[in-house]
């Protein structure tokens, strides 16, 4: 790497803020929490170590803050997100950089989530506005029926590692349109993308105490207090689907407004009508993006028996094409994985697949080097109790498994605890309307393979999870309705 490289590096990291950000002061702590590069396993930085007391501090000052972020008038909320936008939008070279320093994904994909990470300012802009009640006759007479949306109160968010910014700004953005306070705390991976977008807030105006931000090593220990707090009125998580179910068990002594974005297990239907190029090239963006780990990443391919060795073997041809490498090469397709736990997760369930007779069509293996690398793989006869076919993967692995009849593709599909989306292919308008009915998923790629959108509501069923985030949907999760019987 270029000395000029490092240079920029460095910069980038030394602009954010390592502290804690309570009240609208960036405070510092005795303990330090350190800052992981995946692709060389080098600490880049240190930011603050957060104990209880600090969380509690976060906590009351969002409480403090409530009253008057909710009288503030809707227009200066959603423009205060707007200016949040546009400095975004301006500042995403450093973010883009930050991010992959930090997460490792390739360059081109932490620009992608900058800007879906500013979408959801800009959607919620306009959706603070929007904000509205009802007034009509009762419908036997006599009174008045009025309604109105009110917001929910100070709010909790846990953001996940693999979208350090996007997660968050999907919690934030709907929160502060409809007049919520908020503490967050990131993942303790990556909180520098979280932490500068707190210091992009504070630039657009957002008054002191609308949002702290406080990163620690242990999230269990300094978040349950706050969860079990009388002042916090609602929780938005995302993460695993064990952590999330331990979160609702906290959150039932408060009987906090809970929402969950958790696990997934998504299947890739494609149909012996569809055409296989597009499929590979759906497969290609549904698998390979943000390296595999994201909730959303196609998990299993449920490939017609027709064209299953044709789609595998041009899967494989496509991934064992992508450069690896670290991420801020821009030539890099396939960044580390977070860390070398998760590569060894990854690692075993490729075994335990081989072990039990499937064929490695390409990778199979870590990749050479420092960092967490692993090779894009693609399976194929892979058995029905290999693990790769049940648990979330979270890494560059494609099982391919064969199916001969639509209603077995369905089966398959559902044959699973989760149901966050799932994909379809198919050329056949008839047949899309029937698998997709049929599908036990909150949402649905027909003839695509992504399927995130500011603007369409996120969420899942099952143990996916409750509750959607985007869309003209996700504002109301931070709505209480009021209702008033008016005598006139």
């Amino acid at each position: 790497m270029a000395a000029t490289d490092q240079t920029r590096e460095q910069a980038v990291v030394d602009s954010v803020p390592k502290g804690l950000y309570i009240g609208g002061e960036w405070r510092e702590t005795d303990e330090t929490l350190g800052v992981e590069d995946p692709s060389t396993g080098e600490v880049i930085a240190e930011v603050a170590d957060a104990q209880v007391d600090d969380a509690l501090a976060a906590l009351g000052a969002a409480h403090d803050a409530q009253g008057d972020w909710a009288e503030t008038a809707s227009r200066e909320r959603g423009e205060i997100l707007r200016r949040a936008y546009d400095l975004m939008i301006e500042r995403v070279d450093d973010l883009e950089l930050l991010m992959t320093l930090e997460m490792g994904k390739p360059i081109a994909e932490s620009k992608a989530e900058v800007t879906y990470a500013a979408d959801f300012l800009h959607w919620f802009a306009g959706e603070a506005t929007r904000i509205s009640g009802e007034f009509k006759p009762a419908e036997k007479g006599g009174f008045r029926v009025l309604t109105m949306r009110q917001p929910v109160g100070p709010c909790l968010f846990i953001t996940p590692w693999n979208f350090p910014l996007a997660m968050g700004t999907r919690k934030i953005g709907p929160a502060i349109a409809a007049g919520c306070t908020a503490v967050i705390k990131p993942a303790k991976q990556t909180p520098l993308s979280m932490l500068a977008f707190a210091q992009i807030l504070e630039e657009a105006g957002l008054p002191g105490g609308v949002l702290n931000v406080v990163t620690a090593k242990s999230s269990g220990s300094i978040m349950e207090p706050l969860i079990k707090d009388p002042r916090t009125r609602k929780l938005s998580f995302t993460g695993s689907t064990e952590v999330g179910k331990k979160l609702i068990e906290q959150s039932a002594d408060q009987v906090l407004r809970v929402s969950m974005e958790l696990g997934g297990n998504a299947p890739f239907l494609i149909f012996d009508d569809a055409d296989v190029d597009d499929a590979v090239e759906g497969a290609m963006i549904a698998k390979m993006r943000n390296i595999g780990e994201a909730c959303t990443s196609a998990n299993r391919f449920h490939v017609a028996e027709a064209v299953a060795d044709e789609f595998a073997e041009k899967l494989a041809q496509k991934m064992g094409a992508l450069k690896i490498g670290r991420g801020a090469d821009p030539d890099v397709k396939v960044g580390p994985l977070i860390d070398d736990d998760q590569r060894g997760k990854v690692a075993e369930l490729v075994e335990d697949a081989r072990d039990k007779g499937a064929k490695v069509l390409v990778g199979g293996e870590n990749a050479e080097g420092a960092g967490y690398y692993y090779k894009p793989t693609v399976l194929s006869d892979v058995s029905d109790d290999a693990r790769v076919l049940s648990e979330e993967i979270f890494g560059p692995v494609a099982p391919v498994k064969g199916f001969q009849s639509e209603d077995e593709a369905i089966a398959a599909a559902n044959d699973t605890e989760y149901g966050l989306v799932a994909y379809v292919y198919t050329s056949n308008l008839k047949r899309a309307f029937r698998v997709i009915e049929g599908l036990e998923t909150g949402m649905v790629g027909l003839n695509q393979g992504l399927v995130s959108n500011a603007g369409a509501p996120f969420g899942g069923v099952k143990q996916s999870g409750f509750g959607r985030e985007g869309g003209k949907e996700g504002i109301n999760e931070y709505l209480e309705t009021k209702y008033v019987a008016m005598k006139v």
